[in-house]
């Protein structure tokens, strides 16, 4: 099917008109002359047939998970039940005014308060606040608290935070932000933290450790407990980065193995939209020693009703509005009733079973980047396809072809060529076998030189971007053609 280049205003013509509207019945009022515009909005003249057909050809040109498989590596793209966006579209809550009275929204309050109890159940956590807004800004409040936790005990000597080069990169970013000198840990040959080089590099100067577990290689760190004592002998505190949790809820717990401060990705565990430039929500979950730390308003109960509660002396105060990203926490809450505990571990035990399925398919022509066991996403290579003059950059734009959506490219940098493959819980068998089919093909289309990659994608409307430029010099508005 053709799809039209042309973008409104270039179908606009004076004298078209896609609406009708009534006479106003609004009564008029004086407005300060500084207020009030002397020019006409400049928009396009257009039928309401030309918008609907421009934006759902738009639509079209997109690539979701509702479209097919969507192996992001580390992002957990997987299906969201719709049921979850019925639920949190009700008028009950999206129509409650952010300043409205405790006592006109405790069934809301009600939500938020049993989702801290379900995560601080599923991380082993003492305390949650549900209001960080994403990843990073879970992050970067999880790192804020374990600033305040070292301020509050005078020792402010501790102005360094070991990081994994293994690590996701807002990590670094986020310790950074929250006023740490970021000191990188290197890996070892079989993909953990080199136990030899924390040991070196922690000291009491170090404010804490930052892991990811599993970590960016799909590999679950052994020595986890062994990290713990470390970090903890140091006086350090041990941050968990929850991007991966979904190989890891209902079968083990963060706070188990010693970690004081954790934040879960709604958007990518618990089922919430990903992408699309959100809204996210990324609770952050501490130890009792560190629950006096947390932003406000926390969400307590007093004499059987609910309140926030903003007198909080030691908090590291108020991070964004109160309720956070609510209608996301509401399909979050609703993910986590309908699949249960016994829900929730066979989603993880199912991720696990689908990137070593992919690894072992796989691993002859793209070999593991770390090799053995991996947990809910496997990193292989695309070294071996440099001989043909092909990238693992030229096999993911390939895969567009057979209707995948690429994995994630050249991450972890620890892996030459990396190709980091997610294929969630949510996937059929038959869906992953096809991604596998079309791995193998492109291994032998490259082998045998049947196309020329650089080309590649073929099929789609827009084929290769000057990335650089694209990220460097992006264009954000609409340009008349010359």
């Amino acid at each position: 099917m053709k799809i039209s280049n042309k973008y409104l205003f270039e179908l606009s013509k004076p004298g078209k008109v896609g609406y009708s509207l009534p006479k106003s019945d609004v009564p008029s009022s004086v407005l300060p002359e500084n207020l009030i515009s002397s020019n006409e909005p400049d928009l396009p003249e257009v039928t309401e047939s030309e918008v609907v057909r421009h934006y759902t050809n738009l639509a079209k040109l997109n690539y979701g998970v509702d479209n097919g498989f969507y192996p992001l590596g580390s992002c957990t793209m997987k299906y969201n039940p719709k049921i979850n966006e019925e639920i949190a579209g009700l008028d009950g809550f999206t129509n409650i005014h952010p300043s409205t009275h405790v006592s006109g929204c405790q069934g809301a309050l009600q939500i938020i308060h049993e989702l801290e109890r379900d995560y601080c159940e599923i991380t082993g956590m003492d305390a949650f606040t549900m209001i960080p807004a994403a990843g990073a800004h879970g992050e970067w409040t999880g790192m804020s608290i374990i600033h305040a936790y070292h301020e509050n005990r005078g020792d402010r000597k501790r102005t360094k935070v070991l990081v994994p080069d293994s690590a996701h990169g807002t990590n670094p970013a986020s310790a950074a932000t929250a006023g740490f000198d970021v000191i990188t840990v290197k890996s070892d040959e079989k993909g953990g933290i080199d136990i030899n080089d924390l040991a070196e590099k922690m000291d009491d100067t170090v404010a804490g450790l930052m892991l990811t577990n599993p970590n960016t290689l799909g590999i679950f760190d052994k020595n986890t407990l062994k990290i713990s004592d470390i970090v903890h002998e140091h006086g350090g505190l041990l941050y968990y980065d929850g991007a991966n949790l979904n190989a890891l809820m209902g079968i083990s717990r963060p706070g188990d193995f010693g970690f004081d401060v954790v934040h879960l990705n709604l958007h990518k565990t618990f089922s919430t939209p990903h992408g699309g430039g959100g809204p996210g929500s990324a609770p952050v979950g501490v130890k009792k020693e560190l629950a006096q730390f947390l932003p406000i308003p926390v969400v307590i109960k007093e004499n059987d009703k609910l309140k926030f509660d903003f007198n909080r002396p030691k908090s590291i105060g108020q991070i964004m509005s109160s309720w956070g990203h609510f209608l996301v926490l509401i399909k979050a809450y609703c993910y986590n009733r309908i699949m249960g505990a016994k829900g929730l571990r066979k989603a993880s035990e199912h991720a696990i079973i689908s990137a070593n399925y992919v690894r072992v398919k796989l691993n002859g022509l793209y070999p593991e980047g770390y090799p053995g066991i991996c947990m809910h996403e496997c990193v292989l290579s695309g070294a071996p396809l440099k001989e043909f003059g092909v990238r693992t950059m030229d096999i993911s734009k390939r895969l567009m072809d057979y209707g995948f959506h690429p994995p994630t490219n050249y991450f972890p940098l620890i892996v030459d060529e990396a190709i980091m493959i997610e294929p969630t819980e949510t996937e059929s068998k038959e869906a992953v076998d096809e991604f596998v089919s079309a791995m193998r093909s492109i291994f032998d289309e490259a082998k045998e030189g049947k196309i020329d990659f650089h080309d590649t994608p073929l099929t789609t409307k827009i084929s290769r971007v000057d990335e650089t430029q694209a990220a460097r010099k992006p264009k954000l508005k609409w340009v008349p053609e010359d």
